[in-house]
């Protein structure tokens, strides 16, 4: 069993594979402490880490010293007013203004599966989801028990024909009539634990919610690091590893999505983790809205870790009956370092997040016209560009921004989703049947949620565009945003999209979000709801998305927002793949990509070979690093092909035949990170491992030529030590004979050399296979 209650301790024990997460009810009023999360456990039974038989005891035997214990106590879900000076999770408001709440427990349920969360992505279990991640299991039930009805949950045997399972925590404030249920999931075939909480108004007054976070976690510290994802547009999730203060810190973001600049996502570790070793807690969010992570070291030199929603600019008002549900958290622990963290994340969203088509599934190795072309082309121009890529191998033509409207630059259109055929002459379906004719896919750009001054939809309905009464809203690349959260608006930009796809043989989408929010007011709402329109923009956005995926099933979504601002697990749940940054270096990529491979799979990863001089950072590179740099990923080219040398053209079709060689090992492998460019700025190097260790692809950059010096030594991970192996392709002659065998210990202990190239920006790639 995963989920164990011992009744006699009042004791709740969740299991992972290799990881166990304690929670015990203490005093006679319920409170609900968080014990341990850590290597797994054979017992249950440690409720002396929650120090109640130690100095301020239970109010039970202390009720003098409440305040004290509500201080110092490591709550699992802390509340707002009543004593806790840390940061609370919860905080609400009743009919008298105040925000004070204390929640106690009323009673659990354990259950094999999970529940959806409703208008919210989440991670879902193979019992009562098909393959494709969306057909629901036939066998479930109404749960009806604590007044609430028309969720449903699995109801296979408990432990049979389920991977995963769930505790729901019923907690309650019976002074103000609410109730919170903490829902907990665990895997499984996953290291990881998922985390909700749905809070019900069980009273007869209205009350709103100001903060209602995903997760809470309290822990001693012991030393520990933290590394954030921070950066900017085109330095999207650069690592930043700092020690843990005193105080509260963390990341933000108030933007209308997770941002260029913050990442959803936190790690505390050991001060001495590296890849390999060390304890790793991990923290992410499914979510793609504005969200608040932090990290609290108090006085006890204790730490609080949540993440949720950001509670500025947050309120929602609960009517009686009504429940408010968080985005769904997930938190792993690792004791096998960084590493062991990165893969533990990887596997969760590949197996249990990810759905549709292309979950599993080699992606098309598409052209993008972008960099190509920007706003200036036609028919013939694209045309020529397909006719050229498919004579290579590329196997899609995407067609990006300006095919629409009058749009002839960034200055007009948006909102106006009808073909320009002054552009695209003889209409869209004659171009995609052209491109279809050449033995090639046809993709199409959208940026469905922004609106242009200058187009007949803002001309038309100026009120759909987000403006605070009295004010001038700001513009950002010319545009305004729509206000998705009202269903007419979503409706109405859904009709346009849908019919556009209906029109032509269309077979993929890359949807676009080119500037945050701002000025945000939506006028479908009185004054005292405003606080709930970012949280209902994003739902209105996930609304949008699974319409489109439903209703087309074999559409592949790639999801972007200005290159990487939205590249956050909530989007993943809708396209399995997102525009990694719209820098397309292949040096600069090395951070962003590894930055992102720290909690996303490969797979997920938009990545493409780009022109040179690159038209971010003005660099050149080889055009074979840049394959192999973009191999990481999904893998594609935003360039103009017809204006490549014969070398370089020369160079694709065997780019194409590596791509089909190795992509199942990349999409569906274990990831290990061996050397980074942010401790050696002349080095990178990352491998691939098959899941049965039976063969494992290394990828080694070298970024800058040392004057004479010797070749570098490189240990591989994640092989089995006992297996015998050789290297199949791109043997470095540093080792001697190319076709001698090595064991996996001697591979993994005592590595291999790697003699370095003449000159700056050169990679290769070494395929490892079992002898």
């Amino acid at each position: 069993m995963s989920i164990t209650y011992l009744e006699k301790e009042r004791t709740f024990k969740l299991d992972t594979p290799n990881t166990s997460y304690v929670i015990c009810i203490v005093d006679k009023e319920g409170f609900v402490g968080h014990a341990y999360y850590g290597k797994k456990l054979e017992e249950g039974d440690v409720s002396y880490l929650l120090r109640i038989f130690e100095g301020v005891k239970t109010p039970e035997s202390c009720n003098g010293e409440r305040l004290s214990f509500y201080d110092r106590f490591p709550q699992e879900y802390p509340t707002h007013g009543i004593g806790d000076f840390r940061e609370s999770a919860l905080r609400v408001e009743d009919k008298n203004g105040a925000h004070a709440s204390k929640l106690t427990y009323k009673s659990h349920k354990i259950f094999a599966g999970k529940k959806e969360i409703p208008g919210l992505p989440s991670t879902w279990s193979a019992a009562n989801k098909g393959a494709d991640g969306k057909q629901p299991w036939k066998a479930c039930y109404e749960d009806v028990k604590g007044g609430e009805k028309g969720l449903t949950v699995c109801t296979a045997p408990y432990g049979k024909d389920a991977d995963c399972y769930t505790l729901e925590l019923r907690l309650e404030d019976k002074e103000t009539g609410f109730e919170v249920v903490l829902s907990y999931t665990v895997f499984d075939d996953c290291d990881a634990i998922v985390r909700s909480a749905r809070v019900i108004n069980t009273g007869s007054e209205t009350l709103i919610v100001r903060k209602a976070m995903s997760a809470s976690l309290d822990m001693d510290n012991r030393n520990y690091d933290k590394i954030e994802l921070l950066g900017s547009w085109a330095r999207e999730r650069e690592i930043d590893r700092t020690k843990v203060s005193y105080g509260i810190q963390g990341t933000r973001s108030g933007r209308g999505e997770g941002g260029h600049q913050e990442h959803a996502f936190t790690a505390v570790l050991d001060h001495n983790a590296t890849q390999t070793m060390g304890d790793v807690y991990g923290f992410d969010l499914i979510y793609s809205g504005n969200f608040r992570n932090l990290i609290e070291r108090s006085q006890f030199d204790q730490l609080r870790i949540m993440e949720g929603i950001n509670p500025e600019d947050f309120s929602w008002q609960l009517l009686p009956g009504e429940k408010f549900y968080t985005p769904e958290a997930v938190l792993v622990y690792s004791s096998e370092g960084i590493g062991g963290m990165s893969r533990a994340f990887h596997d969760l969203y590949r197996k249990h997040l990810i759905r549709g088509k292309y979950r599993d599934k080699k992606r098309p190795i598409l052209i993008n016209n972008w960099e190509a072309t920007y706003f200036n082309f036609n028919t013939e121009k694209l045309l020529g560009i397909a006719k050229e890529a498919g004579k290579l191998g590329i196997e899609m033509f995407v067609m990006d921004d300006g095919w629409f409207g009058k749009r002839d630059d960034d200055k007009s259109s948006l909102g106006d989703w009808f073909v320009n055929e002054e552009k695209i002459k003889g209409g869209l379906p004659y171009l995609v049947d052209e491109v279809n004719k050449l033995g090639m896919k046809f993709g199409i750009w959208f940026e469905p949620e922004m609106i242009s001054e200058d187009s007949e939809l803002y001309r038309k309905h100026p009120d759909w565009a987000f403006k605070v009464p009295g004010r001038t809203p700001s513009q950002s690349r010319n545009q305004y945003v729509l206000d998705i959260s009202r269903p007419e608006v979503a409706d109405h930009q859904y009709a346009q999209i849908a019919k556009i796809l209906h029109s032509a043989n269309i077979e993929y989408v890359k949807w676009d979000m080119n500037r945050p929010l701002s000025d945000v007011y939506s006028q479908a709402l009185p004054k005292d709801r405003q606080g709930e329109v970012f949280h209902r923009y994003v739902m209105g956005v996930y609304s949008m998305q699974e319409r489109l995926v439903t209703e087309f099933p074999d559409l592949l979504l790639e999801n972007c927002s200005g290159g990487g601002a939205r590249f956050d697990a909530g989007m993943l749940y809708y396209s399995p793949q997102i525009w990694c940054s719209d820098d397309a270096d292949a040096i600069e990529r090395l951070k962003i990509q590894e930055g992102t491979a720290l909690i996303y799979p490969l797979s997920t990863m938009g990545a493409h070979v780009s022109a040179c001089p690159n038209h971010t950072v003005g660099r050149v590179t080889p055009f074979e690093t840049r394959g192999r740099v973009a191999l990481a990923g999904t893998f594609g080219y935003e360039l103009d092909v017809t204006k490549l040398t014969e070398e370089e053209k020369n160079m694709i079709p065997e780019q194409v035949k590596t791509y089909h060689k190795y992509n199942d090992l990349v999409r569906e492998g274990d990831y290990y990170r061996i050397a980074s460019t942010y401790d050696d700025h002349t080095f990178d190097a990352y491998m691939v491992t098959s899941k049965d260790k039976s063969e494992a692809l290394v990828t080694v950059v070298l970024v800058n030529k040392r004057p004479n010096m010797l070749s570098r030594n490189i240990k591989l991970q994640g092989l089995a030590p006992e297996k015998k192996y050789r290297i199949e392709e791109g043997a470095p002659s540093a080792n001697g004979p190319a076709d001698r065998t090595y064991l996996g210990s001697t591979l993994m202990n005592a590595g291999i050399q790697i003699e370095e190239d003449w000159g700056d920006y050169k990679a290769r790639l070494i395929h490892v296979v079992e002898a």
